[in-house]
């Protein structure tokens, strides 16, 4: 892994580079083919504003959410984009056999080369029941305990070095560096990079004891930023992958031209997250159904807490809000994910972001 492939470029007057979270949000009225179409937009959108990475974020059974399989979307973006790095944040490593993405992203560098990240989370994407159908299997607890090794395995998958004697040692994830070696093979050994993402201090450690790159969902864990990156720089080994810690976070942030629109939008937003945290998932609800809803005093309590951590507003509120994040979390990123009923307000938001710190504007 090179330092530009980890590090990036800041561009304009921000402080870090910014890249992007896309879960192909799916508002009330529109379709999943609609979503998907407005993350190609949004993709490119983002590559012209000088955006490092683009992340698509594995979930699962939320009406919602057209994020289920991130190497299809990616392998999409790939087609219509050129410079930005394309990635997952991320695959949730328990659901699937490592050969499978191990193949999956091989195949995604194949498609662009030396611009793909790998990022690993450790939960489901989903709940329980969905995750037990993903996996053929009800022992949920043991996938998630069991991912230090199944990240063992996915590593040597990537880098075709299983040592003589291992049963594995004969299986080859292809596209992939078995290709290089055989007779005339010219396929580059290049793999994509592993990012480690995690809410709590288990990835964390994790990816600080193997010297890989740390994505933090700051984004949904807010109170847990600043121990888990102070936890991975503290416990942080220099590997062959990186000599110094390197921290990206995820980041809610809404822009908007006008500020009463960027609070109906995220009125909408919380209440979605009420109904997923509910059991009740469903499509982005509309800023009228959300004005319309009779929110209980618990209900009322969770927007208010959650909402502490959405950076939402003018482009110059939003800017002053992501700089002070920076500040605070000594963030080496700022990935953004801006949640809103159609696409053309998702759009803008990040072309307001862009040009509230001077991004580039080819």
């Amino acid at each position: 892994m090179t330092s530009d492939e980890t590090r990036g470029t800041a561009h304009g007057t921000a402080p870090v580079p910014l890249s992007v979270l896309d879960l192909v949000t799916v508002g009330a009225g529109h379709t999943a083919t609609e979503a998907l179409r407005t993350g190609v937009e949004l993709a490119k959108l983002t590559e012209s504003r000088g955006f490092h990475r683009y992340w698509v974020a594995e979930h699962h059974s939320m009406p919602g959410v057209a994020s289920s399989s991130p190497a299809v979307i990616l392998a999409h973006l790939a087609a219509h984009t050129e410079r930005i790095r394309l990635g997952s944040g991320g695959v949730m490593l328990p659901n699937h056999a490592p050969l499978v993405i191990a193949e999956q992203f091989g195949t995604l560098e194949a498609l662009a080369p030396g611009r793909v990240d790998l990022g690993l989370g450790r939960a489901p994407g989903t709940d329980g029941a969905t995750a037990a159908a993903l996996r053929r299997t009800d022992r949920l607890n043991e996938g998630a305990d069991d991912f230090p090794e199944q990240l063992a395995e996915l590593t040597r998958f990537l880098d075709d070095d299983f040592p003589d004697g291992h049963p594995y040692r004969r299986i080859h994830a292809v596209p992939g560096p078995i290709q290089s070696t055989s007779p005339g093979g010219v396929q580059s050994p290049h793999r994509p990079p592993i990012w480690l993402l995690g809410s709590s201090g288990f990835s964390a450690r994790l990816a600080a004891d193997l010297g890989l790159p740390f994505a933090f969902a700051h984004h949904f864990s807010a109170q847990n930023t600043i121990p888990a990156l102070d936890l991975y720089r503290e416990t942080f080994r220099p590997s062959e992958i990186l000599a110094e810690p390197y921290a990206l976070i995820g980041v809610s942030a809404l822009a908007t031209d006008d500020e009463k629109e960027a609070r109906r939008q995220v009125l909408a937003a919380s209440l979605n997250m009420i109904r997923l945290r509910t059991g009740r998932p469903g499509l982005v609800p509309t800023p009228e159904e959300a004005e319309a809803y009779e929110f209980s005093p618990v209900e009322r309590d969770f927007i208010t807490s959650w909402n502490s951590n959405v950076i939402h507003g003018t482009a110059d509120e939003v800017r002053a809000g992501l700089d002070d994040l920076q500040k605070r979390t000594g963030a080496d990123e700022l990935m953004i994910t801006s949640h809103a009923h159609s696409g053309a307000l998702r759009l803008r938001s990040y072309e307001l972001i862009a040009d509230a710190y001077g991004l580039p504007t080819a």
